[in-house]
């Protein structure tokens, strides 16, 4: 079942064609990444889902009925320009914000807790906000956005100025609430993290969508046929075999080679076995970055 359904979605902005007729399926219960250069459209269209602008035309289905005004208590939207109240306590502020999403204040104070402590942001509870570091507030915000417990939640550069140990901890936490059922939309240009939490992703560029479907479907549509060779005796160079492979690259540890049209590793594998001692035959996809950056440059040219 698809969750999110946009169907021929257009948005202007005093003559500039922000969205045109974008479409996009997004099933229930997945993290599903949107992706995009600057000015892509992306933020257009987060705006559109969260009923903070309205298309000039299309339709957007969430549940499989036309997004309502009342659906918004649904969604929990962490943008890329945070903003909190600095003057507010922590705790006073999560429960403040919990309470606009429908909580009432015993529940909001009991998630606010947990959610603390989960973070280890347990002894800031009554600190003000400007007192946090900009990591920590982040945190916060991230709670604010979770904590009424959405069907779909939209996170735009979540991972944004945070350090690689705190980034892990709420990449685990985005996947925990994923396996709880949720239905993650997420907006970033790390391709890294794109490759590491996304099942399926939609690529905007001028407005326009212009590459959808499963990540690795992706990137086995795009392999450019590159085996790294890992030798037991990784000094003695590689054999060639020009019915079957070039040599692309030498390393002190291994080879890059590319398999000639209509070559099947399987006998690659098999002449290598009767020539050198194999300890390694891995092939090498291209990374979600290499698509992304060889599709925009390709459509812009």
């Amino acid at each position: 079942m698809n969750f999110i359904e946009i169907k021929d979605v257009v948005k202007q902005y005093d003559g500039h064609l922000a969205l045109d007729r974008v479409s996009m399926d997004v099933p229930e219960g997945i993290i599903y990444g949107l992706l995009g250069p600057n000015g892509a459209g992306k933020t257009s269209l987060i705006r559109i889902i969260n009923m903070i602008t309205k298309p000039d035309s299309g339709e957007v289905m969430l549940g499989g009925k036309p997004l309502q005004s009342e659906d918004v208590a649904q969604i929990g939207y962490l943008p890329e320009e945070r903003g909190l109240y600095k003057k507010m306590k922590v705790g006073d502020h999560i429960v403040y914000l919990a309470r606009l999403k429908g909580l009432d204040k015993v529940t909001a104070k009991q998630r606010m807790n947990q959610w603390l402590e989960r973070f280890a942001l347990g002894e800031w509870r009554d600190k003000k906000v400007e007192a946090l570091s900009k990591g920590m507030q982040q945190k916060v915000q991230f709670i604010a956005t979770v904590i009424h417990e959405p069907k779909l939640l939209i996170f735009d550069e979540p991972f944004s100025g945070f350090d690689p140990v705190n980034a892990e901890q709420l990449k685990q936490e985005i996947l925990r609430l994923k396996e709880q059922g949720a239905t993650i939309l997420f907006s970033t240009h790390n391709m890294e993290s794109v490759e590491a939490v996304c099942e399926r992703i939609t690529l905007i560029n001028n407005g326009q969508v212009v590459l959808e479907g499963r990540v690795d479907e992706i990137k086995q549509s795009r392999k450019q046929h590159l085996y790294e060779i890992e030798q037991v005796q990784s000094r003695e160079p590689l054999p060639a075999c020009e019915n079957l492979y070039s040599i692309e690259k030498e390393t002190g540890h291994s080879t890059l080679i590319r398999l000639n049209a209509g070559v099947e590793s399987r006998d690659v594998i098999t002449w290598l076995n009767e020539h050198v001692d194999l300890a390694g035959f891995h092939e090498l996809l291209p990374t979600m970055n290499e698509i992304f950056i060889e599709t925009v440059k390709k459509l812009n040219q």
